[in-house]
């Protein structure tokens, strides 16, 4: 008995360690030795939502029938704008705010022609919840962060899998779920950079 105790222990503790953190695939960062920018990318498509794994529309039905009913259409209105907005620009801008952070060799920016592209795709998106002096949950991300040459994506170079990453509240947002959904994407971004700097120091 005392044996399957502790082999259960030792594997729930094994699954909770490698939640929270950047997971090595493939491949190492050698070749970002002599970059000074790489190129950054963030999809969506993929993702799902929530413990209940719902699609995009899924929740976001959800979250409109929520804010309508404790709220009202306006405030809906709203926040479906901010969910946009964050969605197109400000995931990415937190993420790139955290790992430009800890390595400051190499800049890591949207939308430039550089000879790698670092492919942000994220797979399962927790929003997490605020109750003010109550406590909160903290948003997660799970995302395959993928190093491709830009030129051919096919060609892969480094392979990385964020697993259930916790965000914090380092944003004015935070009471709201895209605010908590960024800190996510931020906190992903400050363990890349540092993994790559601990890396290059080598």
């Amino acid at each position: 008995m005392k044996k399957l105790f502790l082999l259960v222990f030792t594997a729930i503790t094994t699954v909770a360690f490698a939640q929270n953190q950047i997971n090595h695939e493939s491949g190492n960062f050698d070749f970002l030795k002599d970059q000074t920018e790489v190129n950054v990318q963030f999809i969506f498509e993929n993702a799902t939502y929530h413990e209940k794994n719902l699609t995009e529309e899924q929740y976001l039905e959800n979250r409109k029938e929520d804010i309508i009913k404790k709220k009202s259409p306006a405030v809906w209105e709203d926040w479906k704008s901010q969910w946009g907005k964050f969605k197109s620009s400000e995931f990415g801008d937190y993420f790139l705010k955290g790992i430009n952070e800890k390595n400051k060799k190499i800049v890591f920016k949207k939308d430039v022609q550089t000879k790698y592209t670092l492919i942000v795709d994220a797979k399962w998106i927790y929003a997490g919840w605020y109750g003010g002096m109550i406590g909160s949950q903290p948003g997660k991300l799970s995302a395959t962060l993928t190093f491709v040459e830009t030129e051919d994506p096919s060609k892969v170079v480094a392979k990385l899998q964020a697993d259930k990453v916790e965000g914090n509240k380092g944003n004015k947002e935070f009471g709201w779920e895209y605010g908590r959904i960024a800190a996510a994407y931020e906190v992903t971004g400050k363990k890349l950079g540092k993994d790559i700097k601990d890396a290059l120091k080598k």
